[in-house]
């Protein structure tokens, strides 16, 4: 890197290499962007590219970790798999025993076709949906127990072998099957045409998984020698809101909980977005019953900050002593044109707090600034890559709420071309416009025109398409720049006490949203 360095700093390259000359220098290297990778989106291909190395250790999985929280929930793109990647890597490499259940995608489409529905055979499906849970991950641990140790099984071993030999010898690959073949042996005696006493004492063996239970003292034997980790991610995956989807993820949350209660040394972890656990109401209204075993991913700047910076060392390892600004600094120009900005300041704000979302923002201004392979990344290029980024998420944000809200995108396109900040009396009169049929949205959204504009402001600011300006003690939740807070900071918040809403950056520039004209305030 000719005249980058003076003498000194070359004598000291030529000593102990770059990294001690950029401690004496103090300067700033020349970064190659052809060498900077933000990694991939998805856990399960990030793993292979350098997530372990990269990983950021939040409090959610520190506490996750120490198995203090079973059940994790989170909004898309908050980095529940990563998590659970990790944690299935960690445990492996303890020698624990890890299984991965992850439900096929049509499997919710596969229950509803062959289970009756709950009004054709009037048989409440929660329960059975646990039962057969249960049942399900004691026979898949049962089997992976029986993989280890010696050939020649003894004692506890042998009496697990024989019950598996003899009863599941087909299923060693494929866990739907267990778990449909014992929710119709319920539906069969709940529709059935049986005499009441003999449904009842089956009913009864079923729920209570008498077949299984002299099996318990033999696995807890064997758990106490090699523990086992449950790993059940991705539930959304082919989710269709039917009554057997929910039945589905309700009946597991009770499974695995009374699993991790009655033994030791197995232990269930599973994750689901936050928006499906909301629209669940048997999970809703039981919540208080395990919410000390729930953690929810939240994050904040600085915790984002430090996701971005540990990719950039990771890229770089000569910036390894550098702090997480500084890191960032070598990709991305400090401050930008627009407004004197903060460059990270001003990415961050385009997201909902949501590690995907910055990380997809990242490598887009990397990927478009590669060509010219030098950094700091400026404004230009961040602003030349906005676009597609706003429209995706755009995108991405109506998608994940399609279930509860179906044609969010027809109402994000109301506020095409306008001015993206609102005083409530406007934000009102249009919201009530939408409700009342006199700005045309899609029959995908027709369900709008039955609720009120209170309704539909609160809907955009819980989804994060609105914004709300600090007030009172709200002013505490500001970061410099910014006197607008979403519910990723905020939690909670009285939005009949707020009297100016905007827009969030993260939906303005694929809605063509305009600034307003002598805004005294300067906000982003």
């Amino acid at each position: 890197m000719p005249g980058l360095f003076c003498p000194r700093s070359i004598a000291a390259v030529q000593r102990g290499g770059l990294t001690q000359a950029l401690e004496l220098t103090g300067k700033i290297m020349t970064i190659d962007l052809k060498s900077m990778h933000f990694g991939a989106p998805a856990a399960e291909r990030d793993i292979n590219v350098g997530l372990a190395e990269y990983f950021f250790e939040s409090e959610a999985f520190k506490r996750i970790s120490d198995r203090k929280r079973t059940i994790l929930l989170g909004n898309r793109g908050t980095g529940k798999s990563a998590i659970f990647k990790i944690l299935g890597e960690r445990a492996r490499a303890s020698g624990e025993l890890v299984l991965e259940l992850n439900p096929e995608t049509y499997s919710y489409e596969m229950l509803s076709s062959i289970l009756r529905s709950e009004s054709e055979g009037a048989w409440a499906k929660h329960g059975a949906f646990s039962s057969a849970w249960k049942y399900l991950i004691l026979v898949k641990t049962m089997q992976a127990l029986s993989k280890v140790g010696k050939k020649l099984k003894t004692g506890p071993s042998a009496k697990i072998y024989e019950y598996l030999r003899d009863k599941h010898a087909e299923s060693q690959d494929n866990p739907i099957s267990v778990l449909i073949s014992y929710l119709k042996r319920i539906e069969g005696l709940k529709v059935g045409t049986y005499e009441a006493s003999v449904k009842t004492r089956q009913l009864a063996n079923l729920y209570q998984l008498q077949e299984l239970e002299p099996f318990y003292d033999p696995l807890r034997e064997l758990l106490k020698s090699q523990k086992i980790v449950i790993i059940i991610d991705e539930l959304d995956k082919g989710w269709d809101n039917s009554e057997d989807a929910r039945a589905f993820v309700s009946g597991l949350f009770q499974a695995s909980i009374w699993l991790n209660e009655q033994f030791s040394g197995l232990t269930t972890y599973i994750s689901l977005r936050q928006e499906l656990y909301d629209s669940i109401p048997s999970l809703y209204d039981d919540a208080q019953k395990y919410r000390d075993l729930i953690e929810t991913i939240r994050w904040n700047e600085e915790s984002l900050l430090t996701v971005a910076a540990n990719r950039i060392r990771h890229s770089f390892p000569e910036l390894k002593g550098r702090t997480d600004q500084e890191a960032w600094n070598e990709v991305f120009a400090e401050t930008l044109a627009y407004r004197k900005t903060k460059s990270f300041n001003y990415l961050v704000d385009r997201t909902l707090y949501r590690p995907r979302e910055l990380i997809q923002f990242c490598s887009d201004a990397v990927d478009d600034a590669r060509s010219g392979g030098a950094a700091p990344i400026d404004y230009s290029t961040i602003s030349r890559v906005e676009l597609d980024y706003s429209a995706s998420r755009n995108k991405d944000i109506a998608s994940e709420y399609r279930f509860q809200t179906p044609g969010l995108e027809n109402i994000f396109e109301v506020f095409r071309g306008r001015v993206y900040l609102f005083d409530r009396s406007e934000l009102e009169y249009l919201c009530l416009q939408i409700c009342e049929g006199e700005i045309k949205t899609s029959s995908s959204s027709s369900w709008i025109q039955e609720q009120s504009y209170d309704y539909l402001i609160d809907l955009l600011w819980n989804i994060g398409f609105l914004r709300a300006k600090a007030i009172g003690g709200l002013k505490a939740q500001r970061r410099s720049g910014s006197s607008y807070v979403g519910p990723h900071q905020v939690s909670t918040l009285n939005l009949n006490s707020i009297n100016s809403f905007q827009v969030h950056p993260m939906f303005r520039a694929a809605l063509g949203m305009k600034e307003p004209k002598n805004d005294p305030s300067g906000e982003l």
